[in-house]
């Protein structure tokens, strides 16, 4: 069996930072693990996928933490006079307990990260849209916006069918081996009628 490992976690120290940054004692380690995926799990069910986001970043002090939210559409995020973030921010102060700073920063080339193209191809898979051809369409969009190389997996019930299987589409070169790679990896769920289908996606933007 191949042994298979999350391209960002491997690269870590590399060319790749922690989502989370902060230290803990034994005795608060389990609390505010728990308070930063209650955190990530609240940004992702208020915005979803309308906001297109592709990445939280947690970093706390002794009395105050940093959220950054990574999106492609920031107006959909700020919302109206800045009213969106305002919520954003006093909710997660409640998880927290402690004053907590919001940034939002834009993307300006969704196509180039992984987890928005994820997202992509999960939504047009809910719209029954076939799925090769969103797969296709994707990694070619990607390729376009300057990438060295694209993989994109989708596993499932795809098109309905009654046996599940894997399917992928391969553009370019995806050195998964070489740690000086700059690859970015995402997975997305896509919740269809026939059961959820697994999108992976994997882009290579070059050495570092």
């Amino acid at each position: 069996m191949g042994q298979k490992v999350n391209p960002i976690s491997m690269r870590l120290q590399v060319n790749k930072d922690w989502r989370s940054k902060w230290f803990a004692p034994k005795k608060d380690y389990a609390n505010f693990l728990t308070q930063d995926l209650k955190v990530r799990r609240y940004i992702e069910k208020k915005i979803g996928s309308r906001g297109a986001i592709n990445k939280v970043d947690i970093e706390r002090s002794p009395n105050l933490v940093t959220i950054t939210i990574n999106t492609a559409k920031a107006g959909v995020v700020i919302g109206r006079g800045g009213s969106g973030a305002q919520e954003i921010k006093t909710a997660i102060e409640k998880i927290y307990g402690i004053p907590t700073r919001v940034n939002i920063e834009e993307i300006k080339k969704p196509e180039l990260q992984a987890k928005l193209v994820a997202d992509n191809i999960a939504n047009q898979i809910e719209r029954r849209i076939a799925f090769r051809r969103a797969v296709k369409s994707a990694a070619g969009a990607t390729m376009r916006a300057g990438a060295k190389g694209v993989r994109v997996e989708v596993a499932g019930r795809l098109n309905g069918a009654e046996m599940s299987r894997r399917e992928k589409e391969i553009q370019g070169s995806v050195p998964l081996h070489t740690l000086r790679a700059d690859i970015d990896y995402g997975s997305v769920r896509a919740k269809t009628a026939a059961g959820i289908i697994g999108v992976k996606v994997w882009i290579y933007k070059g050495e570092i």
